[in-house]
């Protein structure tokens, strides 16, 4: 299963398909055709909610999706989490809705970084059940109309006097038009924007581009692994699709360093200096943890990658010591695996096993960068400002 995932995804994201092996060619015909099914089921569902047969549900709070248009990598777990800060900092309160997906890995992370806040996780299929368990069991302000917004572009710290949930920040929320928004974020992986510009499972593409048309605002992710000319040629498509849409702009920055055996410390980033690295990543955009490492200025990388999400077994883990071994023999020291946080929260008993090697977990937070006159100062703005409309204005589901 593991290979022929690989497999998929090489095909999702080559541009140019008589360079593939014959195994990858010949499975795109059987790709295309789930990919015309996939269209089509995408475009009923659509039209069913745009004719009223299906209706949205609409919650009594300020609904922020952030979402992407492709599978993983786009930053869109750490973007909730920005949010989710954001909002508590500024004397908002927080619920997240999250599906859960693939045990948890992502929602165990934001749970951890959000200790001490009053920011909230819900984890459900179905995200307006979840939420309305969470608000009759913590009640609910609305943001819109308290006063609280104000607060989102103070520089000082609010406190929070009260847990009643007072926004929600929907979690991969571009497919779940089930549920109404008030504000739609798209996240775009700047390094594999699109693939190959096919839908899944034949491409990376869970919605056409079209589907852009519905966003309020876009944020290009791993912004600084990119060129200048190739963040603007982005830039320039999106517009093409909607015009006017604002795009700003992301990226993963680097804080420090835990050791999977003892997390209660902060190893600092320079520990990996002249060291030989094994990077071992279950996740959606290893290239880009790669790029970050590489910085870090260590001795040599080596890598050993696996499809988004999956679960790490005793096959992998002699696979990751044999690896091991071998780089210990070619550079005479011991290496020291480096993993993500997803790895981490998702297989620690497996990474545990390891021993003696070295594991450690490379911690980052998402920072909005200053590109072509876009700036986080710029983006909590305008975030504020799409807040701020009326709050009946009843929701709208646009045609792709």
């Amino acid at each position: 299963m593991e290979k022929m995932k690989k497999v998929v995804s090489e095909i999702a994201y080559s541009h140019n398909f008589s360079k593939l092996s014959i195994l990858h060619r010949s499975l795109i015909p059987l790709l295309s055709l789930s990919s015309s099914f996939y269209s089509l089921s995408l475009c009923i569902r659509h039209h069913l909610y745009s004719l009223g047969i299906f209706h949205q549900h609409r919650l009594p709070v300020p609904v922020i999706s952030v979402g992407n248009l492709t599978w993983g990598g786009n930053g869109k777990t750490p973007m909730v989490e920005f949010l989710s800060l954001w909002f508590s900092n500024s004397g908002i309160c927080p619920l997240i809705l999250s599906r859960g997906y693939a045990g948890g890995d992502e929602v165990r992370m934001l749970e951890r970084h959000l200790v001490g806040t009053f920011a909230k996780v819900g984890v459900g299929a179905n995200r307006a059940m979840t939420a309305s368990w969470f608000l009759e069991r913590y009640s609910y302000t609305d943001s819109r109309t308290n006063g609280s917004l104000e607060n989102l572009l103070s520089e000082k710290k609010v406190e929070i006097t009260s847990d009643k949930i007072s926004a929600i920040i929907l979690d991969d929320g571009m497919q779940h038009i089930s549920l109404a928004r008030d504000l739609d974020i798209v996240m775009v992986n700047g390094l594999t924007p699109w693939g190959n510009n096919q839908l899944v499972p034949l491409g990376p593409l869970r919605q056409p581009l079209s589907a852009l048309r519905r966003a309020d605002i876009v944020v290009i992710h791993h912004a600084d692994l990119v060129s200048k000319e190739n963040l603007d040629d982005l830039k320039l498509r999106i517009q093409e699709i909607k015009k006017g849409l604002p795009v700003f702009f992301s990226r993963m920055l680097p804080s420090h360093f835990l050791a999977v055996h003892d997390n209660r410390a902060k190893i600092p980033l320079s520990v990996v200096e002249h060291m030989v690295l094994l990077c071992v990543s279950a996740i959606g955009s290893p290239s880009a943890f790669i790029k970050c490492l590489k910085k870090l200025g260590p001795l040599h990388i080596d890598q050993l990658h696996f499809s988004d999400h999956h679960q790490f077994n005793i096959k992998d883990i002699c696979e990751m010591k044999c690896r091991l071994e071998e780089l210990q023999n070619q550079f005479g020291s011991r290496p020291v695996i480096v993993t993500t946080e997803k790895d981490y929260e998702r297989d620690r008993k497996a990474l545990l096993q390891l021993h003696p090697f070295e594991v450690l977990v490379l911690c980052s937070k998402l920072q909005l960068v200053s590109h072509n006159h876009s700036s986080e100062k710029g983006f909590k703005k305008l975030l504020k400002q799409l807040l701020d409309r009326n709050p009946e204005t009843p929701a709208q589901v646009t045609s792709f």
